[in-house]
């Protein structure tokens, strides 16, 4: 496992490019497509399991509650519960999940913007 001290000798920080690094998981987690997804839409405010399964087309039922599951364990998803009947379950992001979706949706904005020339260059 491979840690640094910063520069003021308190902090540590990981570094990816060390194979056995505990961010290289924490990378794998945030980047799998259905975490970026997630992250995006909660980034608006905390959903519900079906909605969050309504406003990202194509997730599977099995594969979004492991996402949540991922997302939740890695400190970055929060999930409450609602004693009603039946429980209402919601979810929302941390403070450690906000700051990390701002960084993804970053990524979506500049797919989103860049998309034309992307095809361009497939067809090309």
């Amino acid at each position: 496992m491979s840690l640094q001290l910063l520069g003021n000798g308190d902090a540590m920080r990981g570094d990816v490019f060390d194979s056995q690094c505990p961010a290289r998981t924490v990378l794998d987690h945030v980047t799998s497509k259905w975490a970026v997804l997630v992250l995006a839409a909660l980034r608006q405010g905390p959903l519900r399991f079906s909605a969050l399964r309504r406003t990202i087309g194509g997730v599977s039922e099995k594969m979004l509650a492991q996402t949540l599951r991922t997302l939740e364990t890695d400190g970055f998803v929060a999930r409450e519960v609602v004693p009603t009947t039946p429980p209402q379950v919601s979810y929302s992001l941390t403070e450690l999940g906000t700051g990390v979706a701002s960084h993804v949706t970053g990524l979506l904005d500049w797919i989103d913007t860049r998309l034309p020339d992307v095809l361009a260059a497939r067809s090309a």
